[in-house]
């Protein structure tokens, strides 16, 4: 299994080959590769990310079949499943990387800077529950100056909706817990800019 330093460079260097066009994907897909799959799983790296359909991992860091074990819901959000589905594959796999991605201009964090702008209900309590996990934030961001620059706020509130969901998994678990502790486990998080494609990292 690969280091977790291993496994981020790995990550950089497949954004890089997305954003030059120079993907790997028929090599990382093909039929050859599946079979090999067909037993067993390594993935390298677990990603936790949103699940706007613009910011796919696997696509945005140039890996195939097997390559990452990703977990995606709106927000990029930390709820208990989002945190037994790492649990899984840090047990399961070895998996020494994790990845919280969030991405530019995320619809998830809009709808929670328009809640609290406007005070509204949420139309369903499941989307409630997703945008009141990243509501404290924003709130506490909108009491700044960033309130009166609905731009500026976005931008600030996504990155800190992915240093929570970071910190969340953090101290979450106690299975993540220990594993981070012990030094085999790296959280780390990572926004994916729209125009640009490429991904930074925190």
């Amino acid at each position: 299994m690969l280091s977790a330093s291993d496994a981020l460079e790995r990550l950089k260097e497949g954004n890089k080959r997305f954003v030059n066009e120079m993907s790997n994907s028929e090599s990382l897909n093909n039929m050859s590769r599946r079979c090999r799959l067909e037993e067993k799983q390594e993935p390298f790296a677990i990603i936790l990310g949103c699940s706007d359909s613009r910011v796919p991992a696997e696509i945005v860091f140039d890996q195939g079949l097997g390559d990452l074990f990703v977990i995606r819901v709106a927000g990029n959000i930390v709820a208990p499943s989002q945190v037994g589905s790492v649990e899984f594959a840090v047990e399961q796999f070895g998996t020494k990387l994790v990845v919280v991605l969030g991405h530019s201009r995320c619809g998830a964090v809009k709808a929670c800077i328009d809640a609290v702008h406007a005070s509204a209900d949420m139309p369903s309590k499941n989307v409630g529950s997703i945008v009141n996990r990243i509501r404290p934030i924003v709130e506490t961001l909108a009491e700044t100056e960033l309130g009166n620059d609905d731009e500026k706020l976005m931008a600030h509130a996504v990155k800190a909706n992915i240093r929570s969901s970071v910190d969340h998994l953090s101290h979450g678990s106690k299975i993540i817990e220990q594993k981070v502790g012990a030094g085999e486990l790296t959280i780390v998080g990572a926004e994916y800019s729209l125009d640009s494609g490429v991904v930074n990292f925190f």
